[in-house]
Protein backbone atom coordinates (compact mmCIF):
# COMPACT_ATOMS: atom_id res chain seq x y z
CA UNK A 1 0.00 0.00 0.00
CA UNK A 2 2.89 1.94 0.50
CA UNK A 3 3.82 2.35 -2.94
CA UNK A 4 0.60 3.55 -3.79
CA UNK A 5 1.42 7.33 -3.51
CA UNK A 6 4.07 9.22 -4.33
CA UNK A 7 6.92 9.03 -5.42
CA UNK A 8 6.03 5.58 -6.41
CA UNK A 9 2.33 6.24 -7.33
CA UNK A 10 1.26 2.64 -7.99
CA UNK A 11 -1.90 3.48 -7.27
CA UNK A 12 -3.91 0.03 -8.74
CA UNK A 13 -1.97 -1.83 -5.70
CA UNK A 14 -4.28 -0.60 -3.72
CA UNK A 15 -7.04 -2.94 -4.23
CA UNK A 16 -5.23 -6.23 -3.49
CA UNK A 17 -2.80 -4.47 -1.16
CA UNK A 18 -4.83 -5.10 1.95
CA UNK A 19 -5.66 -8.73 1.24
CA UNK A 20 -2.76 -10.42 3.38
CA UNK A 21 -3.57 -8.63 6.11
CA UNK A 22 -6.95 -9.31 6.01
CA UNK A 23 -6.32 -13.61 5.49
CA UNK A 24 -3.92 -13.40 8.44
CA UNK A 25 -6.04 -11.42 10.59
CA UNK A 26 -8.61 -13.91 10.15
CA UNK A 27 -6.50 -17.18 10.31
CA UNK A 28 -4.11 -16.61 12.70
CA UNK A 29 -3.93 -15.92 16.74
CA UNK A 30 -4.99 -12.84 17.92
CA UNK A 31 -1.13 -12.13 18.97
CA UNK A 32 -0.12 -12.53 15.59
CA UNK A 33 -3.04 -10.57 13.59
CA UNK A 34 -1.73 -7.41 16.09
CA UNK A 35 1.96 -7.77 15.44
CA UNK A 36 0.79 -8.00 11.34
CA UNK A 37 -1.19 -5.01 11.69
CA UNK A 38 1.72 -3.32 13.24
CA UNK A 39 4.12 -4.41 10.62
CA UNK A 40 1.46 -3.28 7.61
CA UNK A 41 0.56 0.11 9.22
CA UNK A 42 3.80 0.62 9.31
CA UNK A 43 4.58 -0.33 5.90
CA UNK A 44 2.27 1.98 4.65
CA UNK A 45 2.28 4.74 6.86
CA UNK A 46 5.71 4.75 7.27
CA UNK A 47 6.71 4.72 3.99
CA UNK A 48 3.69 7.67 3.01
CA UNK A 49 5.18 9.87 5.58
CA UNK A 50 9.17 9.02 5.88
CA UNK A 51 9.22 12.87 4.16
CA UNK A 52 8.57 14.35 7.16
CA UNK A 53 12.49 13.68 8.18
CA UNK A 54 12.92 16.51 5.85
CA UNK A 55 13.25 18.65 8.69
CA UNK A 56 16.85 17.58 9.10
CA UNK A 57 19.27 19.37 9.53
CA UNK A 58 17.77 21.70 11.54
CA UNK A 59 21.09 23.34 12.44
CA UNK A 60 19.80 26.86 11.16
CA UNK A 61 17.58 26.38 14.07
CA UNK A 62 20.12 26.25 16.35
CA UNK A 63 19.39 22.34 17.06
CA UNK A 64 23.02 20.24 16.92
CA UNK A 65 23.58 17.99 14.16
CA UNK A 66 22.66 14.79 16.23
CA UNK A 67 20.02 16.62 17.47
CA UNK A 68 18.37 17.56 14.74
CA UNK A 69 18.54 13.68 13.33
CA UNK A 70 17.23 11.97 16.80
CA UNK A 71 13.81 14.79 16.27
CA UNK A 72 13.32 14.15 12.91
CA UNK A 73 13.45 10.17 13.76
CA UNK A 74 11.34 10.86 16.49
CA UNK A 75 8.93 12.87 14.43
CA UNK A 76 8.50 9.71 11.46
CA UNK A 77 8.13 6.91 14.36
CA UNK A 78 5.58 9.12 16.45
CA UNK A 79 3.19 9.87 13.31
CA UNK A 80 3.54 6.35 11.52
CA UNK A 81 2.87 4.30 14.64
CA UNK A 82 -0.12 6.94 15.65
CA UNK A 83 -1.78 5.65 11.68
CA UNK A 84 -0.82 2.38 12.86
CA UNK A 85 -2.92 2.49 15.70
CA UNK A 86 -5.67 2.57 13.54
CA UNK A 87 -4.96 -0.59 11.93
CA UNK A 88 -4.45 -2.20 14.94
CA UNK A 89 -7.73 -1.01 16.30
CA UNK A 90 -8.87 -2.47 13.01
CA UNK A 91 -7.47 -5.72 13.64
CA UNK A 92 -8.63 -6.24 16.44
CA UNK A 93 -12.15 -5.39 15.87
CA UNK A 94 -12.28 -7.57 13.16
CA UNK A 95 -14.28 -10.63 13.87
CA UNK A 96 -12.91 -13.94 13.25
CA UNK A 97 -15.76 -16.07 13.33
CA UNK A 98 -14.22 -18.96 11.15
CA UNK A 99 -16.65 -21.31 12.29
CA UNK A 100 -18.75 -19.83 9.66
CA UNK A 101 -18.50 -21.24 5.96
CA UNK A 102 -21.50 -19.25 4.34
CA UNK A 103 -21.11 -16.86 1.86
CA UNK A 104 -23.88 -14.44 3.27
CA UNK A 105 -21.33 -14.51 6.76
CA UNK A 106 -18.41 -13.56 4.64
CA UNK A 107 -20.22 -10.83 2.96
CA UNK A 108 -21.53 -10.03 6.56
CA UNK A 109 -17.69 -9.83 7.64
CA UNK A 110 -16.46 -7.70 4.34
CA UNK A 111 -19.43 -5.37 5.73
CA UNK A 112 -17.78 -5.07 9.37
CA UNK A 113 -14.61 -4.91 8.00
CA UNK A 114 -15.17 -2.03 6.00
CA UNK A 115 -17.48 -0.19 8.59
CA UNK A 116 -14.24 -0.40 11.20
CA UNK A 117 -12.07 1.27 8.69
CA UNK A 118 -14.06 3.94 7.61
CA UNK A 119 -15.53 5.19 10.96
CA UNK A 120 -11.47 5.06 12.51
CA UNK A 121 -10.23 6.55 9.89
CA UNK A 122 -13.18 9.51 10.02
CA UNK A 123 -12.38 9.55 13.75
CA UNK A 124 -8.36 9.77 13.73
CA UNK A 125 -8.87 12.38 10.70
CA UNK A 126 -10.40 15.05 13.74
CA UNK A 127 -6.94 14.40 15.68
CA UNK A 128 -4.21 16.44 14.95
CA UNK A 129 -1.90 14.17 13.17
CA UNK A 130 -3.89 13.61 9.80
CA UNK A 131 -2.69 13.05 6.40
CA UNK A 132 -2.73 9.38 4.74
CA UNK A 133 -6.43 8.15 4.26
CA UNK A 134 -6.82 4.73 1.73
CA UNK A 135 -8.70 7.17 -0.83
CA UNK A 136 -5.42 9.39 -1.26
CA UNK A 137 -3.54 6.03 -2.71
CA UNK A 138 -5.89 7.15 -6.15
CA UNK A 139 -4.68 10.92 -6.22
CA UNK A 140 -4.26 12.13 -8.57
CA UNK A 141 -4.21 9.90 -11.08
CA UNK A 142 -7.19 7.56 -10.60
CA UNK A 143 -9.94 10.77 -11.23
CA UNK A 144 -12.62 8.28 -11.82
CA UNK A 145 -12.44 6.75 -8.67
CA UNK A 146 -11.99 10.05 -6.89
CA UNK A 147 -15.24 11.20 -7.95
CA UNK A 148 -17.19 8.72 -5.40
CA UNK A 149 -15.77 11.48 -3.14
CA UNK A 150 -18.48 14.00 -4.20
CA UNK A 151 -21.21 11.59 -2.36
CA UNK A 152 -19.11 11.39 1.58
CA UNK A 153 -15.59 12.63 1.17
CA UNK A 154 -13.02 10.17 0.96
CA UNK A 155 -14.96 7.61 3.24
CA UNK A 156 -16.79 6.91 -0.31
CA UNK A 157 -13.51 6.16 -1.73
CA UNK A 158 -11.61 4.39 1.30
CA UNK A 159 -14.99 2.11 1.91
CA UNK A 160 -14.30 0.74 -1.80
CA UNK A 161 -11.04 -0.21 -1.68
CA UNK A 162 -11.36 -2.03 1.90
CA UNK A 163 -14.54 -3.60 0.42
CA UNK A 164 -12.70 -4.64 -2.32
CA UNK A 165 -9.73 -6.19 -0.95
CA UNK A 166 -11.92 -7.73 1.65
CA UNK A 167 -13.86 -9.70 -0.68
CA UNK A 168 -11.05 -10.86 -2.43
CA UNK A 169 -9.61 -11.75 0.64
CA UNK A 170 -12.78 -13.24 1.76
CA UNK A 171 -12.48 -15.77 -2.00
CA UNK A 172 -9.05 -16.77 -0.53
CA UNK A 173 -10.35 -17.85 2.97
CA UNK A 174 -13.72 -19.40 2.13
CA UNK A 175 -12.07 -21.49 -1.13
CA UNK A 176 -15.89 -23.28 -1.71
CA UNK A 177 -17.40 -19.90 -2.65
CA UNK A 178 -14.21 -18.25 -4.34
CA UNK A 179 -15.84 -17.70 -7.76
CA UNK A 180 -18.90 -16.24 -6.44
CA UNK A 181 -17.36 -14.06 -3.95
CA UNK A 182 -14.52 -12.73 -6.37
CA UNK A 183 -17.34 -12.16 -8.96
CA UNK A 184 -18.67 -9.88 -6.49
CA UNK A 185 -15.45 -8.04 -5.93
CA UNK A 186 -15.00 -7.61 -9.96
CA UNK A 187 -18.24 -6.52 -10.16
CA UNK A 188 -18.45 -4.14 -7.07
CA UNK A 189 -15.23 -2.64 -8.62
CA UNK A 190 -16.46 -2.02 -12.09
CA UNK A 191 -19.67 -0.74 -10.83
CA UNK A 192 -18.08 1.80 -8.61
CA UNK A 193 -15.69 2.95 -11.42
CA UNK A 194 -18.79 2.99 -13.47
CA UNK A 195 -20.96 5.41 -10.99
CA UNK A 196 -17.28 7.48 -10.82
CA UNK A 197 -17.26 7.97 -14.65
CA UNK A 198 -20.89 9.22 -14.62
CA UNK A 199 -19.74 12.02 -11.77
CA UNK A 200 -16.63 12.56 -14.54
CA UNK A 201 -18.36 12.79 -17.52
CA UNK A 202 -20.89 15.60 -16.82
CA UNK A 203 -19.56 18.80 -18.55
CA UNK A 204 -18.06 21.88 -16.64
CA UNK A 205 -20.24 24.88 -17.71
CA UNK A 206 -17.58 27.42 -17.30
CA UNK A 207 -19.17 30.89 -16.35
CA UNK A 208 -18.31 33.63 -14.21
CA UNK A 209 -14.46 33.45 -15.00
CA UNK A 210 -11.65 34.32 -12.64
CA UNK A 211 -8.05 34.68 -14.39
CA UNK A 212 -5.73 34.33 -11.36
CA UNK A 213 -1.87 35.06 -11.38
CA UNK A 214 0.26 32.72 -9.17
CA UNK A 215 3.68 33.60 -7.51
CA UNK A 216 6.11 30.82 -6.29
CA UNK A 217 8.85 32.57 -4.43
CA UNK A 218 11.60 30.22 -4.11
CA UNK A 219 12.35 31.17 -0.77
CA UNK A 220 14.31 28.76 1.24
CA UNK A 221 13.49 28.16 4.79
CA UNK A 222 16.98 28.73 6.28
CA UNK A 223 17.00 32.62 4.98
CA UNK A 224 13.05 33.01 5.11
CA UNK A 225 12.65 34.69 8.24
CA UNK A 226 16.10 37.02 8.42
CA UNK A 227 16.99 40.00 6.36
CA UNK A 228 18.28 38.08 3.54
CA UNK A 229 15.21 36.37 3.03
CA UNK A 230 13.02 39.19 3.80
CA UNK A 231 14.84 41.40 0.94
CA UNK A 232 15.06 38.14 -1.45
CA UNK A 233 10.83 37.93 -1.00
CA UNK A 234 9.69 41.69 -0.87
CA UNK A 235 12.13 41.86 -4.38
CA UNK A 236 10.51 37.99 -5.85
CA UNK A 237 6.82 39.14 -5.02
CA UNK A 238 7.11 42.42 -6.42
CA UNK A 239 8.54 42.03 -9.63
CA UNK A 240 5.94 38.53 -9.99
CA UNK A 241 3.05 40.33 -9.12
CA UNK A 242 4.27 43.74 -11.56
CA UNK A 243 4.35 41.13 -14.35
CA UNK A 244 1.25 39.43 -13.72
CA UNK A 245 -0.50 42.90 -13.73
CA UNK A 246 0.72 43.78 -16.27
CA UNK A 247 -0.52 40.00 -18.03
CA UNK A 248 -4.23 41.39 -17.00
CA UNK A 249 -4.90 39.19 -14.20
CA UNK A 250 -7.94 39.82 -11.83
CA UNK A 251 -6.09 38.78 -8.83
CA UNK A 252 -2.55 37.31 -7.77
CA UNK A 253 -1.90 34.77 -4.77
CA UNK A 254 1.02 33.90 -3.11
CA UNK A 255 2.16 31.15 -0.84
CA UNK A 256 2.06 30.84 2.72
CA UNK A 257 3.67 33.42 4.84
CA UNK A 258 5.32 35.08 1.70
CA UNK A 259 5.85 38.03 2.99
CA UNK A 260 6.82 36.90 6.61
CA UNK A 261 5.96 39.90 8.62
CA UNK A 262 3.00 41.15 10.86
CA UNK A 263 0.46 42.37 7.74
CA UNK A 264 -1.11 45.21 10.07
CA UNK A 265 2.98 46.61 11.11
CA UNK A 266 3.00 50.10 9.39
CA UNK A 267 6.07 48.87 7.47
CA UNK A 268 3.67 47.55 4.99
CA UNK A 269 2.87 50.50 3.90
CA UNK A 270 6.46 51.19 2.58
CA UNK A 271 7.27 48.16 1.12
CA UNK A 272 7.86 47.59 -2.80
CA UNK A 273 5.56 45.20 -2.47
CA UNK A 274 2.46 47.27 -1.23
CA UNK A 275 3.71 50.47 -3.79
CA UNK A 276 3.31 47.96 -6.45
CA UNK A 277 -0.44 47.20 -5.37
CA UNK A 278 -1.13 50.52 -5.37
CA UNK A 279 0.71 51.27 -8.97
CA UNK A 280 -0.73 48.27 -10.50
CA UNK A 281 -4.55 48.31 -8.63
CA UNK A 282 -4.76 44.42 -8.89
CA UNK A 283 -6.10 42.36 -6.13
CA UNK A 284 -3.43 40.17 -4.06
CA UNK A 285 -3.88 37.61 -1.99
CA UNK A 286 -0.72 37.67 0.38
CA UNK A 287 0.21 35.25 3.23
CA UNK A 288 1.38 37.04 5.81
CA UNK A 289 1.19 37.32 10.00
CA UNK A 290 -1.80 38.57 12.09
CA UNK A 291 -0.53 39.81 15.72
CA UNK A 292 -2.66 40.21 18.93
CA UNK A 293 -0.07 40.93 21.99
CA UNK A 294 1.87 38.16 21.85
CA UNK A 295 0.24 35.96 19.80
CA UNK A 296 0.18 35.89 16.14
CA UNK A 297 -1.94 33.75 13.52
CA UNK A 298 -0.80 32.46 10.20
CA UNK A 299 -2.98 34.72 7.71
CA UNK A 300 -3.97 34.95 4.13
CA UNK A 301 -5.09 38.51 3.55
CA UNK A 302 -7.30 39.84 0.53
CA UNK A 303 -5.76 43.48 -0.18
CA UNK A 304 -7.63 45.49 -2.83
CA UNK A 305 -6.32 47.25 -5.48
CA UNK A 306 -6.48 50.66 -3.46
CA UNK A 307 -4.26 48.88 -0.76
CA UNK A 308 -7.04 47.71 1.63
CA UNK A 309 -7.03 44.84 3.36
CA UNK A 310 -10.80 43.74 3.54
CA UNK A 311 -10.87 40.30 4.52
CA UNK A 312 -8.06 38.02 6.18
CA UNK A 313 -8.26 34.09 6.63
CA UNK A 314 -6.52 32.77 10.12
CA UNK A 315 -5.00 29.16 9.68
CA UNK A 316 -6.74 26.92 11.36
CA UNK A 317 -5.03 23.17 11.59
CA UNK A 318 -1.61 24.49 13.39
CA UNK A 319 1.19 21.34 12.43
CA UNK A 320 2.27 19.89 15.98
CA UNK A 321 5.16 20.70 17.48
CA UNK A 322 6.49 23.04 14.29
CA UNK A 323 3.52 25.58 14.87
CA UNK A 324 2.18 24.62 18.34
CA UNK A 325 3.05 22.09 21.28
CA UNK A 326 -0.04 19.49 21.76
CA UNK A 327 -0.95 19.39 25.61
CA UNK A 328 1.22 22.79 26.11
CA UNK A 329 1.04 22.02 30.11
CA UNK A 330 3.05 19.26 29.79
CA UNK A 331 5.33 18.80 27.03
CA UNK A 332 6.21 22.48 26.66
CA UNK A 333 8.43 22.17 30.17
CA UNK A 334 10.40 19.68 27.69
CA UNK A 335 10.77 20.85 23.62
CA UNK A 336 10.11 24.07 22.28
CA UNK A 337 8.38 24.45 18.91
CA UNK A 338 10.56 23.74 15.57
CA UNK A 339 10.19 27.00 14.65
CA UNK A 340 12.32 30.47 14.87
CA UNK A 341 9.57 32.49 15.79
CA UNK A 342 9.39 33.98 19.26
CA UNK A 343 5.53 34.38 19.46
CA UNK A 344 3.08 31.74 19.80
CA UNK A 345 1.15 30.65 16.88
CA UNK A 346 -2.72 30.32 17.85
CA UNK A 347 -5.29 28.54 15.39
CA UNK A 348 -8.07 30.31 13.60
CA UNK A 349 -11.87 30.11 14.36
CA UNK A 350 -13.13 26.97 12.62
CA UNK A 351 -16.06 28.89 11.32
CA UNK A 352 -14.60 31.53 9.41
CA UNK A 353 -15.94 32.96 5.85
CA UNK A 354 -13.41 34.10 3.44
CA UNK A 355 -14.93 37.03 1.76
CA UNK A 356 -13.78 37.98 -1.41
CA UNK A 357 -14.87 41.04 -4.38
CA UNK A 358 -15.06 38.13 -6.48
CA UNK A 359 -17.21 36.06 -3.95
CA UNK A 360 -16.38 33.74 -0.83
CA UNK A 361 -13.44 31.52 -1.28
CA UNK A 362 -12.51 28.55 0.04
CA UNK A 363 -9.22 28.71 2.17
CA UNK A 364 -6.73 25.99 2.80
CA UNK A 365 -3.21 26.98 4.04
CA UNK A 366 -0.60 24.03 3.99
CA UNK A 367 -1.64 21.23 6.59
CA UNK A 368 -5.17 21.99 6.65
CA UNK A 369 -4.80 20.27 2.58
CA UNK A 370 -5.30 16.42 4.80
CA UNK A 371 -8.76 17.81 6.24
CA UNK A 372 -11.67 17.19 3.68
CA UNK A 373 -14.63 18.81 5.93
CA UNK A 374 -12.55 22.26 6.53
CA UNK A 375 -13.62 22.52 2.60
CA UNK A 376 -16.46 20.98 2.78
CA UNK A 377 -17.86 23.43 5.24
CA UNK A 378 -16.95 26.82 3.27
CA UNK A 379 -18.14 25.51 0.14
CA UNK A 380 -21.53 24.33 1.94
CA UNK A 381 -21.23 28.33 3.09
CA UNK A 382 -20.99 29.41 -0.09
CA UNK A 383 -17.55 29.26 -1.11
CA UNK A 384 -16.85 29.23 -5.04
CA UNK A 385 -13.32 28.77 -5.53
CA UNK A 386 -10.43 27.18 -3.71
CA UNK A 387 -7.15 29.57 -2.62
CA UNK A 388 -4.38 27.06 -1.00
CA UNK A 389 -1.32 28.55 0.11
CA UNK A 390 1.79 26.52 1.04
CA UNK A 391 5.22 26.78 2.00
CA UNK A 392 6.38 23.07 1.80
CA UNK A 393 10.11 24.55 1.45
CA UNK A 394 11.86 21.65 4.33
CA UNK A 395 10.81 18.91 2.02
CA UNK A 396 12.05 16.82 -0.83
CA UNK A 397 9.59 16.29 -3.79
CA UNK A 398 7.71 13.42 -2.44
CA UNK A 399 5.62 15.66 -0.02
CA UNK A 400 4.48 18.64 -2.38
CA UNK A 401 3.50 15.80 -4.74
CA UNK A 402 1.60 13.94 -1.78
CA UNK A 403 0.16 18.09 -0.65
CA UNK A 404 -1.00 18.31 -4.58
CA UNK A 405 -2.77 15.08 -4.76
CA UNK A 406 -4.90 16.31 -1.49
CA UNK A 407 -5.77 19.32 -3.41
CA UNK A 408 -6.91 17.45 -6.35
CA UNK A 409 -9.54 15.33 -3.96
CA UNK A 410 -10.55 18.40 -2.45
CA UNK A 411 -11.50 19.89 -5.74
CA UNK A 412 -13.36 17.22 -7.15
CA UNK A 413 -15.23 16.51 -3.27
CA UNK A 414 -16.19 20.16 -3.49
CA UNK A 415 -16.63 20.71 -7.82
CA UNK A 416 -14.46 23.91 -7.22
CA UNK A 417 -11.60 25.24 -9.42
CA UNK A 418 -8.34 25.35 -6.98
CA UNK A 419 -5.39 27.57 -7.15
CA UNK A 420 -2.38 26.25 -5.64
CA UNK A 421 0.28 28.38 -4.34
CA UNK A 422 3.20 27.44 -2.69
CA UNK A 423 6.75 28.76 -1.89
CA UNK A 424 8.91 26.01 -3.62
CA UNK A 425 6.24 23.53 -5.36
CA UNK A 426 4.04 22.15 -6.67
CA UNK A 427 2.13 25.09 -7.24
CA UNK A 428 -0.68 24.39 -9.45
CA UNK A 429 -4.12 24.55 -11.56
CA UNK A 430 -7.07 22.26 -10.60
CA UNK A 431 -10.64 21.92 -12.17
CA UNK A 432 -13.42 20.22 -10.35
CA UNK A 433 -12.63 17.12 -12.18
CA UNK A 434 -9.31 17.30 -10.79
CA UNK A 435 -7.42 17.49 -13.37
CA UNK A 436 -3.96 19.31 -12.91
CA UNK A 437 -3.83 21.94 -16.13
CA UNK A 438 -0.63 23.53 -14.71
CA UNK A 439 1.97 22.21 -12.26
CA UNK A 440 5.59 24.35 -11.62
CA UNK A 441 8.65 22.76 -11.21
CA UNK A 442 10.31 22.19 -7.44
CA UNK A 443 12.58 24.51 -6.07
CA UNK A 444 12.18 27.25 -8.66
CA UNK A 445 10.85 30.79 -8.55
CA UNK A 446 7.81 30.44 -11.06
CA UNK A 447 4.77 32.83 -12.12
CA UNK A 448 1.34 31.33 -13.89
CA UNK A 449 -1.76 33.00 -14.61
CA UNK A 450 -4.90 31.04 -15.45
CA UNK A 451 -8.77 31.29 -15.74
CA UNK A 452 -10.60 29.62 -13.66
CA UNK A 453 -14.17 29.75 -13.19
CA UNK A 454 -16.57 30.36 -9.71
CA UNK A 455 -18.73 27.89 -9.10
CA UNK A 456 -21.93 27.78 -6.84
CA UNK A 457 -22.96 23.63 -7.41
CA UNK A 458 -23.12 21.66 -4.20
CA UNK A 459 -22.42 17.69 -4.54
CA UNK A 460 -23.62 15.15 -1.98
CA UNK A 461 -20.76 15.72 0.31
CA UNK A 462 -21.09 19.47 0.36
CA UNK A 463 -24.34 19.43 0.84
CA UNK A 464 -24.70 16.46 3.55
CA UNK A 465 -21.06 16.07 4.70
CA UNK A 466 -19.64 12.66 5.60
CA UNK A 467 -22.83 10.81 5.80
CA UNK A 468 -21.49 7.94 4.35
CA UNK A 469 -19.34 6.85 8.01
CA UNK A 470 -22.72 7.10 9.83
CA UNK A 471 -24.17 4.45 7.87
CA UNK A 472 -21.20 2.35 7.79
CA UNK A 473 -21.92 2.47 11.54
CA UNK A 474 -25.03 1.81 11.66
CA UNK A 475 -24.77 -1.15 9.15
CA UNK A 476 -21.50 -2.16 10.65
CA UNK A 477 -23.02 -2.90 14.22
CA UNK A 478 -26.66 -4.47 12.19
CA UNK A 479 -23.89 -6.94 10.48
CA UNK A 480 -21.79 -7.58 13.72
CA UNK A 481 -25.08 -8.53 15.18
CA UNK A 482 -26.31 -10.75 12.68
CA UNK A 483 -22.72 -12.59 12.95
CA UNK A 484 -23.02 -13.01 16.45
CA UNK A 485 -26.36 -14.94 15.77
CA UNK A 486 -26.26 -18.68 14.55
CA UNK A 487 -28.82 -17.05 11.12
CA UNK A 488 -26.52 -17.96 9.36
CA UNK A 489 -24.70 -21.15 10.34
Amino acid sequence: MGLTIAPVEAFPLAWIALIPLWIVTIRASRKMAIFAAIAWGFGYYGLALFWITGIHPMTWLGVPWLGSIAIALFCWLFITFWGTGLVVVWSILLPKTNHKKGLLSSLLRVLIGTSIWCVFETIWSYTPLWWSPLAYTQSPHNLIILHLGQISGTTAVTGAIVAVNGLLAEALILKEKKWQLTGIAIALLIGLHGLGLSFYNRPLLNQNPLRVGIIQGNIPNEIKLNPEGWYKAIEGYTSGYKELSDRGVDAVLTPETALPFVWQDRGQFTSSFYQAILEKGVLAWVGGFTQEDNKITNSLFTVTGAGKTVSHYDKVKLVPLGEYIPLQQILGKFINRLSPLEATLIPGKPTQIFETPFGRAIVGICYESAFSYHFQRQAAQGGEFILTASNNAHYSEVMPAQHHALDVMRAIENDRWAVRATNTGYSGIVDPHGKTLWRSGINTYELHDATIYRRTTKTLYVRWGDWLTWCFLGLGAIALFLNKTKIFD
